[in-house]
């Protein structure tokens, strides 16, 4: 009965159709639902559509309302006012309420806008016009208006230049008469001739007829102000040459102390230092090229007698400064540098201070290192005079009469055992010099020269030489000592034949005796030929000899002598009569050698 009340059009009344037809038909439960659910999608959907179209409609009064806020406040800004009467504070009500309370006071805004364009076209116009007649011209361009800025402060200010290119029209005249004077003032203290400037600029400003009208146009009127700036520049660059000439001529007066009576000439150029500290205008003609000229000619002249002074100045300082790199050893100040500062003062351009304080800087240096070099030059020469007594020492050696019977010669024993001393130093002299040379490298930043040369170089090459003469000498040594050992040998092999006992029924001929030495010697080396003296003990001990490699000259000697030795016993007893113990124990022990190098 309830169902009865429900519109055939709702929604109900439709579902409840729907549930009678499922009930009728059979329907299961999963089909309902399903069938529910795509209904509620399909009234989601409509409804989205509504919202979304109402949405759009919203967002387009925001916009248009956003617009009209924004083109008032732009308005209000041109036109430079802070705020509209008819514009209320803050807006209420809905968005069409608001918009149309805002479209009244846009359009009134529009409006005023109108109006203050016209006004500032009309301005512009007659600035324009005015313009175009003060710079010569006959028409003008179009004026555009700037709608960002239509202030009534932008109008006061064309407003403002409007009623200054008026004035401007009226004083155009007196500002070409003021140039034309000042141009004139100009010229007569240059000693230049002013008509014929003016004439350049234009014709008619030198023009002396009243009813002829003088040519006042922006062209003229800035040629007029740039002739004006160049002999004002002019006027300057005079002024600063002649106070720098007349600084020149007072140091100078000063500097070599000149007489009053040749200073009278020029004492009035002196006078512009003071004119240019106390703003004194110069008189007529003073700045005229003949004077500069002049006082050009008088400083050149006293510059080269300056030159010539400074000049002995530089050589007496040069002299100092290279007596003490003299003295200490050091580098001697650069030719090509001294040259340069010849030239500089030949020239002119370098000044007396400049010279002194240049000069007096390279001496405080020169005579600082030379302070801070004096300990390790005085090793220095220490080790050169050592060097000279180990000279003397190896000439002293080699004098073979050196302990000979002769006058003087207890002096040189003497000498020579001090000499020895003084060599034996030497080492550790030479180490101590290498460490201080190079604490003094690591410090100053620069190598240690001696006469030009680095000292670590000529104490490395010392030491070098010195090993090598060590070297030589242990081979001399070595030599000698080899070769003193054949004759030794020979007198000893000579002495164990003679002793002998004569009993022997055969004696073995000395020359039998030294041809079985050297037969024994030649048959123990294979390969080389038969060798005596010290040549064949050289060739026992070579390298190229596989028994005798890595063997000392005394080793090899003492094996060469048993090797004779026992091939001259197994020759006795093959054929010759036999040698008593005591022989063979005298020729062991005769051939034996030392038992020590």
């Amino acid at each position: 009965m309830g169902s009865l009340h429900i519109p055939e059009s709702s929604c109900s009344y439709l579902l409840q159709e729907l549930k009678l037809i499922w009930d009728e038909v059979g329907s299961d439960q999963l089909e309902r639902e399903r069938i529910l659910l795509e209904l509620e999608q399909e009234c989601l959907e409509v409804y989205k559509r509504k919202v979304d179209s109402a949405n759009i409609r919203r967002s387009r009064l925001h916009q248009a309302l956003a617009d009209s806020e924004a083109e008032f406040t732009n308005l209000l800004i041109s036109l430079g006012e802070r705020s509209f009467a008819g514009r209320p504070e803050k807006l209420t009500g809905t968005l069409k309420e608001q918009l149309d309370t805002i479209t009244p006071a846009l359009q009134e805004m529009q409006l005023r806008k109108e109006v203050r364009v016209n006004q500032f076209k009309e301005v512009q116009d007659q600035i324009q016009m005015i313009s175009s007649e003060i710079e010569g011209h006959s028409d003008h361009d179009i004026v555009i208006v700037n709608e960002a800025d239509l202030s009534l402060k932008k109008l006061e200010e064309y407003q403002n230049e409007l009623q200054r290119l008026h004035r401007e029209k009226n004083d155009r005249l007196k500002k070409a008469e003021e140039y034309t004077r000042t141009v004139h003032d100009l010229a007569a203290t240059m000693g230049m001739d002013s008509a014929k400037i003016i004439t350049e600029v234009h014709p008619s400003l030198e023009s002396s007829n009243s009813q002829h009208s003088k040519n006042i146009s922006d062209s003229i009127l800035d040629r007029l102000n740039h002739t004006v700036a160049l002999l004002k520049d002019e006027k300057m660059r005079r002024l600063e040459k002649l106070h720098r000439l007349g600084k020149a001529l007072s140091n100078l007066w000063n500097l070599m102390d000149t007489p009053i009576e040749e200073q009278q000439m020029f004492t009035h150029i002196t006078k512009f230092s003071a004119s240019e500290a106390t703003g004194e205008i110069p008189g007529l003609g003073s700045l005229t090229l003949d004077t500069i000229h002049e006082v050009e000619a008088e400083v050149e002249r006293l510059d080269q007698l300056k030159a010539s002074k400074m000049k002995e100045l530089f050589l007496k300082k040069k002299v100092e400064l290279e007596e003490i790199c003299k003295k200490s050893h050091m580098e001697m100040p650069s030719s090509t540098e001294m040259d340069h500062i010849m030239k500089l003062i030949i020239s002119g351009e370098m000044d007396h201070a400049d010279l002194l304080t240049s000069m007096d800087e390279r001496i405080y240096r020169a005579r600082e290192e030379a302070c801070s070099r004096k300990d390790i030059m005085e090793k220095v020469e220490r080790w050169l005079g050592a060097c000279n007594e180990e000279r003397w020492l190896e000439e002293y050696n080699m004098d073979e009469n050196r302990y000979s019977v002769r006058r003087g010669g207890h002096r040189d024993l003497k000498r020579a055992e001090r000499a020895r001393i003084i060599v034996n130093k030497i080492p550790a002299l030479v180490e101590l010099l290498i460490a201080k040379a190079r604490s003094w490298e690591e410090e100053r930043k620069k190598t240690f020269l001696y006469d030009e040369v680095p000292l670590l170089a000529m104490l490395k090459e010392y030491n070098l030489s010195r090993q090598e003469k060590e070297e030589e000498k242990q081979r001399q040594r070595e030599k000698k000592r080899v070769q003193s050992q054949i004759p030794a040998e020979a007198d000893m092999d000579m002495m164990v034949m003679g002793s002998r006992p004569s009993t022997s029924s055969k004696r073995i001929p000395n020359r039998s005796l030294n041809s079985t030495f050297i037969t024994a010697a030649a048959a123990s080396t294979p390969n080389t030929r038969p060798c005596s003296g010290y040549g064949g003990i050289k060739k026992l001990g070579s390298s190229n000899n596989p028994l005798t490699h890595g063997t000392s000259p005394n080793t090899i000697f003492r094996e060469s002598k048993k090797m004779q030795i026992r091939r001259m016993l197994a020759h006795y007893n093959h054929g010759c009569s036999p040698i008593t113990a005591d022989v063979v124990s005298e020729i062991s022990a005769t051939f034996s050698g030392p038992t020590s190098p």
